[in-house]
């Protein structure tokens, strides 16, 4: 039966690569050049690059209680 089992397992990875083979790829250099237009479109949004203000920072160290 070690013969049926690798013929099953090829199968499989026959089957896999003949997925692998039908997606539509996407050249890096157009994905890269996707990506960079969508971080230009989006940099005025990204509080790494511009801060993000005091009041609206979830993060940001809690005073103390003033009225004890």
């Amino acid at each position: 039966m070690p013969g049926t089992a690798n013929i099953i397992a090829m199968k499989k990875i026959v089957q896999q690569l003949r997925l692998e083979a039908g997606i539509n790829r996407v050249k890096v250099s157009q994905a890269a050049a996707d990506l960079q237009q969508f971080c230009l479109q989006n940099a005025q949004q990204d509080p790494l690059l511009n801060g993000m203000s005091s009041s609206n920072n979830p993060f940001r160290p809690h005073r103390a209680c003033s009225f004890l």
